[in-house]
């Protein structure tokens, strides 16, 4: 991440709700990821969490919009989700929109977070 790219200028550019749950999403991710590297990449609009440069040692990303804002997570198709919260119908990804602080805080995005970190250490343990 470059001096110019950091979270918070990254974020600067939405509006305010979008801003503000953003930070609170990062305080979480963070939390729940130890030592867990962030990646802003302006030019695809998000910012990725991963232990490494290879798309298999991502965790998740933070997705920004107009529209509202949104988690993804590798590999989500293959994640315990009891609550039901993850959304998508792609092969591989799944996310979880955030529209309140409620959402930011739940017991079951911090549940994905720590699956999304379990998913990881077994994939890194077959390489």
């Amino acid at each position: 991440m470059t001096k110019g790219d950091s979270v918070e200028a990254f974020l600067s550019g939405y509006d305010e709700t979008v801003f503000s749950n953003g930070l609170k999403l990062r305080k979480i991710i963070l939390a729940n990821l130890p030592a867990i590297t962030e990646q802003v990449d302006r030019s695809a609009r998000m910012i990725a969490y991963c232990y490494g440069q290879k798309y298999a040692e991502m965790i998740c990303t933070m997705i920004p919009s107009k529209k509202g804002l949104k988690i993804g997570f590798y590999k989500g198709n293959e994640l315990p989700d009891p609550s039901g919260i993850l959304k998508g119908e792609g092969k591989i990804s799944r996310y979880v929109e955030i529209k309140s602080d409620s959402e930011i805080k739940s017991a079951a995005l911090k549940s994905l977070l720590k699956n999304g970190l379990k998913a990881y250490q077994v994939r890194m343990k077959g390489k």
